[in-house]
């Protein structure tokens, strides 16, 4: 909703400035490289680093959860994700400091 409400209001902006199509293209453009960075690197990079995800963790976590439960999954993903990580990391330290693994 508020990636479409910015498009239309820079649309407007650009058909008022410009009265051009090339204006307009022009402004769709950075408007799409734009969402494309802030919602594919800059996001996942920032929230990532706050949680301790890797930002293809961030972007696969939110796909995978929203494809399975739909919005609420999308709601859960980081939690769900991060709390994923934290049992894997305990767990990969119990194995390790095991007499299972040490007799290896």
């Amino acid at each position: 909703l508020g990636a479409f409400t910015g498009l239309l209001l820079a649309t407007l902006a650009a058909l008022l400035q410009f009265g051009s199509w090339h204006g307009l293209v022009s402004v769709w453009a950075v408007f799409a490289v734009g969402q494309f960075l802030e919602s594919f690197l800059i996001t996942p990079k920032i929230v990532g680093d706050k949680i301790g995800l890797s930002p293809f963790w961030v972007i696969f976590s939110l796909m995978a959860f929203g494809q399975l439960l739909g919005f609420v999954g999308m709601l859960v993903a980081l939690p769900l994700a991060a709390v994923c990580l934290v049992l894997l990391q305990e767990g990969k330290q119990a194995y390790v400091s095991s007499s299972f693994y040490r007799k290896r």
